[in-house]
């Protein structure tokens, strides 16, 4: 494996910023030193007046993977990814087939090991009827065990209370859950096709995938996680409500009950659903302005946990249809971390608490094995950013296989530079390299 020296970066890491250099060999930070380093390396970074970051690990995508490959697929949003300084995913299981059996599971891990240029997991689904296999689940190499509480893209529909009782009461590993009641959304649909027929307009999804119905079903799944002591991790928290379901008193790695956000929630509001329309028609829905403002109060305050983005393309022409068929999600990897960046430079966040939700957090929550942190003898996961590099998102430099981003037309103040996984420097200022593959996520359970 090559060396590589990162000299006169401006390092962000664990709730400091400062002057260092960093040297890498056999894939992993040998060295950080605010002296000179002397080694001879096969590659130097002058990295002065640029700012280092761990590698972001996102732990909410959808890369298409198998059975819906004409939205986006492993390799093509893994390089999205890591083009958006995002070293790390785990991937959910709502592709075609769902990820309901173990030799599925390993499938899309075979997958990932000859295509995606970022290290990878991927969650393991529950169903009504599959708990047999969900328990066969490894946690060393596996991050987690995805349930529907609530249908979203895909036919994943965990609704029967005795399963949830066998999932929250058996299953020792983490448990990722999707919060929303389906009976509350299905009454409120048939409130408002009364009303408007095939053709609702799009500010009224937050009404239908209510805050109600986030609540309902985020709070039964506390409720259960405290009955059985489970390791629950709530995804995606859209509402102010929420946030009041989780608490700071504990350090993180001590808490039994988690929660994430999501980068959409903390941009948009109800009121850019005239502009947006379906290119922002999530679920859980983007609410209101109070709403993502308690969202990032909570980010703040350490009752969320983590920043994800919730990757989930969809063509052009699938988001053009009529409400009730337009999809939900949209491509968010990319620009995930330089939208935060953009927040930091509207004074709503620190550089030191970007990286702490969206690296160190993340790595602590899902336990990852030495990445997350810049730290010596940890994987080399890094991402060289310049905070002063403004440019514009637009069709012709979005990499997602869908080709749009809800972003097209944002300006951006900052700029993705150099994005290195486990040591190899696979994007350098727009250009690929693209002879490494990534590493699959081990866990320290």
């Amino acid at each position: 494996m090559s060396t590589l020296l990162i000299k006169n970066a401006t390092v962000v890491n664990e709730g400091k910023t400062f002057r260092a250099n960093v040297l890498v060999e056999n894939g992993l930070i040998s060295r950080i030193s605010a002296d000179e380093i002397s080694a001879v390396t096969d590659e130097v970074i002058d990295a002065s007046g640029k700012h280092l970051f761990p590698g972001c690990i996102d732990d909410q995508v959808h890369f298409r993977e198998p059975g819906l490959t004409h939205k986006g697929d492993i390799y093509s949003e893994a390089k999205a990814a890591v083009a958006g300084g995002i070293t790390s995913f785990m991937e959910m299981p709502n592709t075609v087939p769902n990820v309901f059996t173990q030799a599925l599971l390993e499938d899309k891990y075979k997958r990932a090991s000859e295509v995606s240029l970022a290290n990878y997991s991927f969650f393991m689904g529950a169903s009504n009827d599959n708990i047999d296999e969900v328990l066969k689940t490894n946690p060393e190499n596996v991050c987690g065990i995805k349930v529907f509480m609530g249908s979203s893209t895909g036919n994943m529909l965990v609704d029967k209370k005795e399963t949830l009782e066998a999932l929250f009461s058996k299953c020792k590993m983490l448990i990722a859950t999707h919060c929303e009641d389906e009976e509350t959304i299905k009454q409120n649909m048939v409130k408002y096709k009364e009303l408007y027929g095939e053709d609702v307009p799009m500010e009224c999804h937050p009404l239908i995938r209510s805050e109600e119905a986030c609540y309902k079903s985020s709070s039964l799944a506390v409720e259960l996680a405290r009955k059985y002591n489970t390791r629950l991790h709530i995804l995606h928290i859209s509402t102010a409500k929420e946030v009041d379901l989780f608490d700071n008193a504990l350090p993180l790695k001590q808490k039994r009950i988690t929660a994430e956000a999501c980068v959409h929630h903390l941009w948009f509001s109800d009121e850019d659903y005239k502009m947006k329309g379906t290119f922002i028609k999530w679920n859980p829905a983007v609410k209101k302005a109070s709403d993502r403002d308690a969202i990032l109060k909570g980010i703040l305050e350490n009752k969320i946990d983590v920043i994800a983005t919730d990757h989930a393309p969809h063509t052009l022409e699938e988001k053009g249809q009529t409400y009730f068929k337009a999809p939900s999600g949209g491509p968010l990897v990319q620009h995930a971390l330089v939208a935060m960046l953009e927040m930091h430079h509207q004074g709503k966040i620190t550089l030191e608490k970007i990286a702490e939700k969206m690296s160190h957090a993340v790595a602590d929550c899902f336990q990852i094995k030495k990445r997350g942190y810049i730290r010596e003898g940890y994987h080399a996961d890094l991402v060289l950013v310049d905070l002063n590099a403004p440019w514009t998102v637009e069709k012709s430099n979005v990499l997602y296989k869908c080709g749009w981003s809800p972003f097209e037309g944002t300006r951006f103040q900052s700029k993705v530079l150099y994005t290195i996984v486990n040591g190899n420097v696979v994007y350098a200022e727009g250009v690929f390299d693209e002879t490494a593959r990534g590493q699959r996520l081990t866990f320290e359970r």
